[in-house]
């Protein structure tokens, strides 16, 4: 599929958390299950991230968003089976609702070294789980600075996209009050969050090489250029690949609402090509405006609202997540994805990963649990749903 000679490829990855089904706790297994499953994932698909209990893996490039839907089943699937076989679980929630980044193994590596150094204990504190999101517009020299152009607009719908993925209302056993935490500790290291707006890719290499110059990154690419893989942004242009990479959901517990999310991004990316095609543009909103919508969308979810800044006025997310359908569905049609973006309407209906999990928590509490057992509930309700239809 293709908007105006864009293929819109895409790709996905997703970090597990590996469980012992005993304790409900993260288990440090990461070296087994790379070892073991280097057998079974062709070269690359398998990886470790910096603590040992997480598992990370991406999805082969994917021209529609019906093949997406395949890997995460194939890869859920193969990974679950390696956990098994081990006496162990995985689950996909951006935060454990329990466990102790304290207490986690850091993977070995010169990488995850050099993290640590660098950042102490906010590197160490990142017991996180994150789900991005590729979309492919070509070969790398290709429409470079349409992807910036894209970029800088897709921003604006950033924090829509968080409110109907989030899955992390725990930390360290706590019920936080917020519905992504992880976007809270995530943005603890430098160079997160929001992305800022760019006049052209010119001007975000030049940004890329004064970080490298001045030593804010000192890793060097295979090019010798500075790693730009070490901006952390909400969206950025991935150096490696070509894509442009959206980094701000929550992992999605669900499969179907990986694939939804997966969808209403290349449906908004799509759109915003359209209108530029056609000489229109969608507004570009100053980075602050931005940042106080995703805020929003940490704190409340789609129990929340969001600023319309155009008619400035508080909007119920509700609302805005029908609204963005609208928007979206001549082109999710057109690339055969329409029927995956429909699912937000069920994700309005029964709540994201998070309001589930909270749901769950406070019934049990309800029903006379003490507040361990209430968190074991909620594990093992994440269990259940990550590996529901695999």
């Amino acid at each position: 599929m293709s908007i105006n000679g864009i293929p819109l490829t895409l790709g996905v990855e997703e970090e597990y958390q590996i469980i012992h089904p005993e304790s409900r706790d993260l288990h440090s297994y990461v070296q087994e299950f790379l070892e073991q499953g280097n057998q079974v994932f062709p070269e690359g698909q398998l990886k470790p991230e910096l603590m040992q209990s997480q598992i990370e893996v991406g999805s082969q490039v994917c021209r529609n968003i019906k093949e997406v839907r395949h890997e995460l089943r194939r890869l859920r699937r193969s990974v679950s089976g390696l956990a098994n076989d081990n006496g162990l679980r995985i689950a996909a929630a951006s935060t454990h609702p329990f466990a102790s980044w304290s207490d986690q193994d850091v993977t070995a590596g010169i990488r995850y070294k050099q993290l640590l150094d660098q950042m102490q204990d906010v590197a160490a504190r990142l017991l996180i789980f994150g789900f991005h999101v590729h979309v492919g517009f070509g070969e790398k020299e290709d429409h470079q600075d349409l992807l910036i152009e894209i970029m800088n607009q897709l921003r604006y719908f950033l924090p829509h996209i968080l409110a109907l993925s989030t899955s992390s209302p725990f930390w360290q056993g706590r019920k936080t009050g917020l519905k992504s935490y992880r976007s809270v500790v995530f943005e603890m290291l430098p160079r997160t969050g929001m992305a800022p707006s760019f006049s052209s890719y010119h001007e975000y290499l030049d940004f890329v090489r004064l970080m490298g110059k001045v030593g804010t990154i000192a890793d060097k690419d295979r090019d010798g250029k500075p790693d730009a893989t070490k901006i952390w942004w909400d969206v950025r242009p991935h150096p490696k690949f070509g894509t442009l990479e959206v980094r701000i959901p929550d992992i999605c517990t669900r499969i179907e609402e990986a694939v939804c999310i997966a969808a209403l991004i290349q449906s908004v990316i799509g759109t915003l090509i359209t209108l530029r095609m056609n000489n229109q543009s969608w507004r570009i909103y100053r980075r602050h405006h931005i940042v106080e919508n995703k805020w929003r969308a940490m704190r409340y979810g789609l129990d929340g609202k969001l600023i319309d800044f155009g008619k400035e006025q508080e909007v119920p997310m509700s609302f805005l997540a029908i609204e963005l359908m609208e928007l979206v569905e001549p082109v999710a049609r057109q690339l055969d994805c329409w029927e995956e973006v429909q699912y937000v309407e069920t994700i309005l209906r029964e709540g994201t990963s998070a309001d589930r999990q909270i749901r769950v928590y406070n019934q049990a509490i309800k029903e006379g649990a003490t507040q361990q057992e209430a968190l074991h509930a909620v594990v093992d309700h994440l269990i259940a749903e990550t590996t529901e239809g695999i």
